[in-house]
C-alpha cells in the first residue's frame, strides 16, 4: 500500500468538521429549552390530573441531562467496544429520535394536546434518550478530534468544537426567536397559594404548538451529522489499540505523512502494549484532577445562565428578553473564537484562572445589583461579562484539557469518568436553580434569592481558579503520549 509522503490539512480539517458537528448538536439540544420551556410549562399546567410545580419544572427543563449522565458514563464503554467513529453514529441516532419524539410526545399512545402526567413522562423520556446522545457526543467528539489531530494544533482544533457547542446554542436561539415570530410567551403567574396559572390572555398558539417546532427543528440537523459521520475515518490510536495498525498507519499519513506518521504509530504503540492497565495505575490525582474539571465547570452555573437566559433577561426589565438572549450568544461566540486562536499560544492554564476571575467579578456584580438599587444595565452587563468569561476559558479549556490529559491506556474510562461527573453537576445546578433563583426572603421578597444565586457561583468561580492554579498540568505542546510519562513521575513523587 502507497502512503502519501505528505499530509493534508484538507483532510484533517474535513474529518474534524464533521466530528465538530456533533458538538453542534451538544449545544442545541442543551439549549432548546431556553425558548421551548415557558411554553411547555404552560402546556403541562393545563393537566388536570397532578400539579405541575416548581420543582417538576425543573426537574422537566434539565431531564435530558440525566440522559447525558447515562450517555457520558457509558461513553467509556462504547468508545473501546465500538470505536469512536460508530458511537458519535449511535448518538446521532439518539438525537433525530429525541427532536422527533419530543415535537410529538403523544406518538401513538395518548391524544394530542391532552396533557396529563403520563404524558409528562413520555416527553422526558424522549428528551433522557437525547440527553444520552449528548453524553455520548460530549465525551467522544473532543477525544476523538484530539486523537486524529497533529500535537501543535490539538488545542486548536478541540477548541473548535466548543466553538461548535457555543454556536449550536447561538443557532437555536435565533431557530427560537423565528419559530416565536410576532407570537409571545405565555403569561404566567403565582397564586398566593404559591401554585402558578396561565393568564386567559396568554398566546394559545405558543403554548400548543410553538415549543412543538422548536425541540423537532433539531432533527434536520441530527439527520445531517449521522450521515457524515459514516464517511469519516476512526481514531489512529483506537486502530492502534485494537491491532489494526495497517490502518492506523493509513489515516496518520494522510493527516500528517508517511514519515511523521511512522514516528507517532511508533510512540503510541510504546504507550498501549498494556492495554488492560488499571484505571488508577497512574495514581489517584489524574481523575481527581479529571473529575474537578468537570465539576467546576458546571458548578460555577453557566449552565442556569444558559438554559433560562430570557426568563432571566425577563426579569430585568430590559427590553424583549430573547433578543437579548441572542445578544448574549453573539457574545459568547465571539469570547470562545479567543481561546480557539490564543491557546496555543497562552497555555491551558492562564486562560482557565483570568476566566474564572472574570467570572466572579460578573456573578458578584449581579448578586450586588439585587442588594441595591442600580440601573437595568448594570446586572445586563455582568451577565455578559460573566457568560463572555466563561467562554474564553472553562467552556473550550475544559474540553481541551479533558481529552488531552489522560494517558492513552486509560483515555477512554477516565473520560468517561470525568464526563460523567460534569453532567451529574450540570443536572444539580440547572435542576436547582430555579427554586433557588426564586426563593423569598422578608421584604426582600425573590431578590434574596437573585442574589443568593449569584454569590454562590461567584465564590465557586474563585475556588475553581485556585484549584487550576495549584493542581492542573500545562499540556500546552505536549503529545498524547507525554501524558504516560507526566503523570507517571507525578505517581512516583
Amino acid at each position: 500500500m502507497e502512503y502519501p509522503e505528505k499530509g493534508s490539512k484538507l483532510y484533517l480539517f474535513s474529518i474534524v468538521l464533521v466530528a465538530v458537528l456533533g458538538g453542534l448538536l451538544f449545544g442545541y439540544d442543551t439549549a432548546v429549552i431556553s425558548g421551548a420551556e415557558k411554553g411547555l410549562q404552560a402546556f403541562f399546567l393545563g393537566a388536570k390530573d397532578f400539579v405541575y410545580t416548581d420543582v417538576i419544572h425543573g426537574i422537566t427543563s434539565s431531564s435530558a441531562l440525566l440522559g447525558c449522565i447515562i450517555g457520558s458514563a457509558l461513553s467509556g464503554f462504547f468508545a473501546q467496544r465500538l470505536g469512536r467513529k460508530k458511537s458519535l453514529a449511535v448518538a446521532g441516532v439518539f438525537f433525530f429520535l429525541s427532536a422527533l419524539g419530543s415535537y410529538y410526545p403523544e406518538f401513538l399512545f395518548f391524544e394530542y394536546g391532552k396533557p396529563n402526567y403520563s404524558l409528562l413522562w413520555m416527553f422526558n423520556f424522549y428528551r433522557i434518550l437525547g440527553g444520552v446522545g449528548v453524553g455520548l457526543a460530549s465525551a467522544i467528539c473532543p477525544m476523538y478530534i484530539a486523537e486524529v489531530a497533529p500535537s501543535n494544533i490539538r488545542g486548536t482544533l478541540v477548541s473548535w468544537n466548543q466553538f461548535a457547542i457555543i454556536f449550536g446554542q447561538l443557532v437555536v436561539y435565533f431557530v427560537n426567536f423565528m419559530i416565536l415570530g410576532e407570537h409571545t410567551n405565555p403569561i404566567i403567574e403565582k397564586t398566593a397559594h404559591n401554585l402558578y396559572i396561565v393568564l386567559p390572555e396568554s398566546d394559545a398558539w405558543t403554548i400548543m404548538t410553538g415549543w412543538r417546532y422548536m425541540f423537532g427543528s433539531e432533527a434536520f440537523v441530527a439527520g445531517v451529522f449521522t450521515i457524515l459521520v459514516c464517511l469519516v475515518p476512526e481514531s489512529p490510536r483506537y486502530l492502534a489499540l485494537i491491532g489494526k495498525d495497517n490502518k492506523a498507519l493509513a489515516v496518520l499519513a494522510r493527516i500528517n505523512g508517511i514519515s511523521k506518521a511512522r514516528e507517532i504509530l511508533s510512540d503510541i504503540k510504546a504507550t498501549v502494549e498494556v492495554k488492560s492497565e488499571r484505571l488508577f495505575s497512574f495514581g489517584i490525582m489524574v481523575i481527581f484532577v479529571g473529575i474537578m474539571l468537570s465539576v467546576f465547570q458546571q458548578a460555577v452555573g453557566i449552565n442556569a445562565v444558559l438554559y433560562y437566559a430570557p426568563r432571566i433577561f425577563d426579569s430585568m426589565n430590559m427590553g424583549n428578553p430573547m433578543v437579548q438572549t441572542v445578544i448574549m450568544g453573539i457574545v459568547n461566540i465571539a469570547f470562545t473564537l479567543v481561546a480557539v486562536f490564543t491557546v496555543e499560544k497562552l497555555g491551558r492554564k492562564p486562560l482557565l484562572i483570568w476566566g474564572s476571575l472574570g467570572m466572579a467579578l460578573g456573578a458578584l456584580g449581579v448578586a450586588v445589583s439585587n442588594l441595591v438599587t442600580v440601573p437595568p444595565i448594570i446586572p445586563v452587563i455582568s451577565i455578559m461579562v460573566y457568560s463572555a468569561s466563561f467562554m474564553f476559558s472553562w467552556g473550550p479549556i475544559c474540553w481541551v484539557l479533558i481529552s488531552e490529559i489522560f494517558p492513552n491506556t486509560i483515555r477512554g474510562a477516565a473520560v468517561a469518568i470525568a464526563v460523567a461527573f460534569q453532567w451529574i453537576f450540570n443536572f444539580i445546578v440547572s435542576s436547582t436553580f430555579v427554586p433557588m433563583y426564586n426563593m423569598r426572603l422578608g421584604e426582600m421578597g425573590d431578590r434574596f434569592g437573585h442574589m443568593f444565586a449569584y454569590a454562590l457561583y461567584g465564590v465557586i468561580c474563585i475556588v475553581a481558579a485556585v484549584f487550576v492554579y495549584k493542581l492542573v498540568p500545562e499540556t500546552k505542546g505536549k503529545t498524547l503520549e507525554d501524558m504516560t510519562a507526566l503523570w507517571r513521575n507525578r505517581n512516583k513523587k
